[in-house]
């Protein structure tokens, strides 16, 4: 089988509600650009009909693909088991939500295409793009993490939380195989590790729009987050992201292992 153009995971926990208009969107999508593309839902354990819905969907659009987790292991192992199974050049995930619409997957792609190893959207680059605003407490929270993050991990973006990311098959699998946090708090981790390995990191304005029936609470999650913050630190001294001595050549042929950049993307 030729390879892919695109990969598109969406990790999926009890989206019963949302999950059918969801994936009819972005096969019209695929279908729309002519993408040669797979999009892969990874099921968390739902305990609704979200696998259902999928199965059926599947039976309808071929290029659909349901994966599932053993139980309700979070949002970190999901994308992580749907990106390492990706078969597309390009992978990226998004959220079940469609929060950013999955049309502006091509800013990213664009990205890539100019270079960069990753791509990750941006709400706070260009706040023009928000349809719809978070509550003004949860932007308290958000960018206080973000604070944060830049703090402990040195990261310099200034959305690390958007989940809408796309990266270069070779750079995501070196990424995603040394991926530790399985819950919320793995975003950091993974622009982490991209840093670490010295890929390149474009961040992008998209348009994006708050969803109310998002599940993560701000209180208990992030102080879980902080926790994960710590743990990458320790994973990076313990030497848990170096590329081994195998790797360099493999790297180095996708334009990582250099220098590392991050810097935003204007389209």
């Amino acid at each position: 089988m030729d390879q892919l153009q695109y990969s598109i995971v969406i990790p999926a926990y009890n989206e019963q509600a949302r999950i059918g208009a969801t994936l009819e969107r972005v096969t019209e999508c695929i279908r729309t650009h002519g993408w040669t593309a797979e999009l892969l839902v990874v099921n968390d354990g739902s305990q609704d009909q979200t696998a259902a819905i999928v199965s059926a969907a599947a039976l309808k659009h071929p290029n659909i693909r349901l994966i599932e987790n053993p139980g309700n292991r979070g949002k970190g192992y999901s994308v992580r088991s749907g990106m390492l199974q990706a078969r597309g050049a390009i992978v990226m995930f998004t959220d079940a939500d469609l929060s950013a619409p999955i049309e502006e997957a091509e800013l990213l792609f664009a990205a890539i295409a100019n270079g960069a190893d990753v791509a990750i959207g941006s709400r706070w680059l260009d706040r023009s793009r928000q349809t719809l605003r978070q509550p003004l407490y949860r932007r308290f929270f958000g960018r206080c993490f973000n604070w944060l993050t830049r703090l402990i991990m040195n990261l310099p973006l200034a959305d690390t939380q958007c989940g809408f990311k796309a990266f270069r098959r070779e750079a995501a699998q070196a990424i995603f195989i040394r991926q530790h946090i399985e819950r919320w708090g793995f975003d950091p981790e993974i622009l982490y590790i991209a840093l670490r390995l010295g890929m390149r990191v474009d961040e992008v304005p998209v348009t994006w729009g708050h969803d109310e029936r998002t599940r993560i609470s701000y209180l208990k999650d992030g102080l879980k987050m902080m926790e994960d913050l710590l743990k990458v630190r320790f994973y990076s001294i313990a030497g848990y992201y170096r590329a081994g001595p195998y790797e360099e050549d493999s790297l180095g042929g996708c334009g990582c292992g250099k220098k590392s950049a991050a810097r935003v993307a204007k389209y």
